[in-house]
């Protein structure tokens, strides 16, 4: 038998999988009595790494590691795409920037534009607060633990008097259906920051094609550019060019036409 450790990681893995699972099924995977994961959910819902619900729990995304943690695991890929996104801001433009590890590393690579930039990241107003070339708008809010994003209702309203030319976000999934995020708060920002910009790049790498998350946030038309790696399949490349979603790629350049 699982020790408990051992059991509650593989909970958590599990519910970061599929977004949601039930309780059926957690006591199917894991070889333990409902009243075993049922104390298991409750341990894991006050340390904030899933939400219980009725039936099951829900996976709640970036809690499950700092954000600390998740940047320094950062891969070259998205190195590679932060680096290629940030060549296709120009001087001058009005950015806003989601919370993440791949936009966190865009903004690194945007020192010597002269931008105004707007994020509601702690971590990319840190980063670019004392640098000359931008000015720096940030959008409070409730501030989510250990990512330093803030959300909710104050950063939606702030989120209403804004209008930028360029939105960079990134996506927990991406499918034919649209893109996806475990949380639902930031999903709820995210939608506003969408209708605020002319313009959405999604910086995503290619693992994050074919997979979805808890919340669903926009239709896939809503994006209006893409980089990502060079591992997306040729159904992708098809895909996004019927679209008429342009297509960045690094790595082994591959080109997609529209």
């Amino acid at each position: 038998m699982m020790i408990t450790d051992e059991r509650r990681d593989k909970i958590l893995r599990i519910a970061e999988e599929s977004g949601f699972v039930s309780l059926q099924r957690l006591v199917a995977e894991v070889g333990a009595s409902e009243s075993t994961v049922r104390r298991d959910l409750e341990f894991l819902d006050a340390q904030g790494h899933l939400h219980r619900t009725r039936g099951g729990a829900a996976y709640s995304g970036d809690s499950l590691a700092d954000f600390d943690v998740r940047q320094n695991k950062a891969s070259l890929e998205k190195r590679m795409i932060a680096q290629r996104t940030a060549e296709l801001i120009l001087p001058g433009e009005t950015v806003l920037l989601d919370g993440g590890t791949t936009t966190l590393e865009v903004a690194r690579h945007l020192h010597g534009k002269p931008l105004q930039v707007v994020t509601n990241s702690l971590p990319i107003a840190s980063l670019l607060m004392n640098v000359n070339e931008v000015e720096l708008i940030f959008i409070g809010g409730y501030v989510y633990p250990k990512t330093g994003v803030a959300l909710g209702d104050q950063a939606v309203a702030a989120l209403k008097n804004i209008n930028v030319s360029r939105l960079v976000m990134s996506a927990g999934g991406v499918t034919a259906d649209g893109l996806f995020n475990s949380n639902a708060l930031l999903v709820e920002t995210e939608r506003q920051m969408i209708a605020a910009a002319e313009r959405v790049t999604l910086v995503a790498d290619s693992g994050k094609f074919g997979q979805r998350a808890l919340s669903h946030l926009c239709p896939l038309e809503s994006v209006h550019e893409i980089v990502t790696d060079d591992g997306l399949s040729e159904e992708w490349y098809e895909t996004l060019a019927r679209l008429g979603i342009q297509l960045e790629t690094v790595g082994q350049a591959k080109v997609a036409t529209t």
